[in-house]
């Protein structure tokens, strides 16, 4: 891995234009207010997952066009209750697995909602089944799903998992053990940029932790980058040739606009030599965070970014407040 970005002399201050579009505001506001019209309607079976101090449920709930949505609720034993919750989102092409897979936020004494990616990731033959998304279009796309839906912002794939998102949290917090007042989001890569978007979307959050995000100052990352998911956007360019309507789509997804209208305190953080989400991108959306807000920068690493080192500054994070700006 080597450099190919910015410096880091030009990142600490880089602060982009936004490509937003007028109606960006009034096309969340109509898209959430559709969903709510719906009952959220939260199911939590309890799951056997060979855990002793950990209460797995195999919790669905109802997202984007009346959608089941599945996910792992996590309740970490001799908490008292309501208790805090990370509400956590996956990286692209990841499934939510196993709920051994995700103990780390419960081990801190906070549950933990793992939200499934529609139509991504692998399914737990033990589990009641992974998230499909059934919503078709007679559009062409490139392989993947980032292009999937692109040339009407209606019919694109992320507004229906943004909007599962924001119902995630919903179901987070309807359960009595959580805390509704004291949720986090977390995510990388494209669970970053799914966090980053919900904490624009859903007010009531108590904070945000965004690492290497996806989806974000869009036009550029896919200018510099050769490599997938953004390279998706170039194939079906190639063959498409509609530049012109595939970034206006993407410009209500970008999360330089949501990072613009995001007021809850925020932890960044963003590796110097990740070629899948350039370090350009995530200091942008940084640098447009509206809140309260921290970063760490790590100048040797790809897009695994911190990994367990981050990790650990995320627990000490939620720990204290204190440490908080």
């Amino acid at each position: 891995m080597t450099l190919f970005d910015l410096p880091l002399d030009r990142l600490t201050d880089y602060r982009p234009e936004r490509d937003e579009p007028a109606d960006f505001d009034s096309f969340w506001r109509r898209t959430l207010d559709e969903t709510a019209a719906r009952p959220l309607d939260p199911v939590h079976r309890p799951y056997d997952a060979a855990l002793t101090t950990v209460t797995a449920y195999d919790t669905e709930f109802t997202g984007y066009g009346g959608d089941r949505v599945h996910a792992w609720l996590l309740i970490p034993a001799g908490i008292p209750a309501p208790m805090p919750c990370v509400v956590h989102f996956l990286g692209y092409g990841a499934g939510r697995g196993f709920p051994h897979d995700h103990l780390v936020w419960p081990a801190a004494g906070r549950a933990a909602l793992v939200m499934d990616t529609r139509g991504q990731g692998a399914t737990n033959p033990r589990s009641a089944g992974a998230t499909g998304d059934p919503h078709g279009t007679a559009a062409p796309q490139a392989s993947g799903f980032v292009t999937r839906g692109i040339l009407d912002p209606a019919e694109y794939y992320y507004r229906r998992v943004f909007t599962d998102a924001v119902r995630a949290v919903d179901a987070a917090a309807a359960h009595p053990a959580v805390d509704g007042r004291r949720i986090v989001v977390h995510g990388a890569s494209q669970g970053g940029a799914v966090a980053q978007a919900t904490a624009a979307l859903r007010p009531g959050l108590e904070a945000a932790m965004i690492d290497v995000p996806f989806l974000t100052h869009v036009r550029r990352a896919v200018d510099i980058t050769d490599q997938d998911p953004y390279q998706e956007v170039v194939r079906f360019l190639a063959t498409q040739r509609v530049p012109e309507t595939v970034f206006r789509t993407l410009s209500y997804f970008d999360g330089l606009n949501f990072a613009a209208r995001a007021t809850v305190p925020a932890l960044y953080s963003v590796a110097l030599r990740d070629t899948v989400c350039p370090p350009s991108t995530v200091m942008a959306a940084y640098h447009h965070w509206a809140g309260e807000k921290q970063l760490t920068v790590y100048p040797w690493n790809g897009h695994e970014g911190g990994a367990g080192r981050q990790r650990d500054v995320q627990l000490r994070y939620l720990r204290s407040p204190a440490d908080r700006l």
